[in-house]
């Protein structure tokens, strides 16, 4: 487990009393996250380390940044993470379950962009490490639960963004249909040209319109990415 800061170009997490490490799918959702309808109010479901939340800091002008996390070890590194950073006064970081924030502030506070990367693997690979497993698996947030909740908390021309598995795209559809979201943009993301797609970036809105659909490759070989990918992270990653 890395003791060692982990440094952006505009800021740094620590991330040795987390479950979960920083990865390829948080960078990239933060990264990819639209800010075209302008969000003043943004919430991050399960932060972890707080990553998303403070990529959307450095790139958004929202001046209330609001993020979830569960765990405590997390939920304290988190508050950390944020505290050092130069957006410590737009970010905020609950100690709660998702069922009970949504509960708490559903008729309180609407957000302009939802954000989160949650956990998908399936009870099968469960590791015996109950914070880790509870940073990773869906029974921990499933699926439904987290598109329902987001449908109660999102305003009116709101976005919920999220990434995950691509099997389980169709499935995200289905859900977010019966809580009258609708895609808005889906971007299919594979390691390289020839192997399969492994994620699904999704962006949902109330507004039911022919979404946007397009593909991105991370590399080209080991460690040599593609353009569109360093495009995508240019802002972010000190070296790639």
């Amino acid at each position: 487990m890395s003791q060692k800061p982990f440094k952006f170009k505009q800021f740094s997490i620590d991330q040795d009393r987390c479950a979960m490490k920083i990865g390829t799918d948080g960078v990239l959702l933060g990264a990819w996250a639209s800010l075209v309808h302008q969000p003043e109010s943004i919430l991050d479901i399960g932060t972890g380390t707080g990553l998303i939340a403070l990529m959307l800091a450095q790139k958004s002008d929202a001046q209330l940044i609001d993020a979830l996390e569960i765990e405590e070890n997390a939920y304290e590194q988190a508050v950390e993470n944020f505290e050092k950073s130069d957006w410590g006064d737009r970010l905020f970081c609950y100690h709660a379950g998702f069922d009970e924030f949504v509960e708490e502030m559903q008729d309180e506070e609407e957000y302009d962009l939802i954000i989160s990367n949650p956990p998908f693997y399936s009870e099968d690979y469960k590791t015996g490490n109950e914070n880790r497993d509870q940073a990773r698996f869906a029974d921990a947030l499933p699926l439904t639960e987290l598109i329902e909740g987001a449908s109660l908390l999102l305003s009116k021309k709101g976005h919920f963004d999220l990434i995950i598995p691509f099997t389980e795209e169709q499935n995200a559809l289905e859900i977010a249909k019966e809580h009258k979201l609708f895609p808005l943009k889906i971007t299919r993301v594979k390691g390289t040209e020839d192997s399969p797609i492994k994620r699904s970036l999704i962006s949902f809105g109330f507004e039911n319109t022919e979404p946007e659909i397009d593909e991105l490759i991370l590399e080209i070989s080991r460690h040599n990415y593609t353009e569109e990918f360093k495009a995508l992270v240019k802002d972010f990653y000190l070296k790639l």
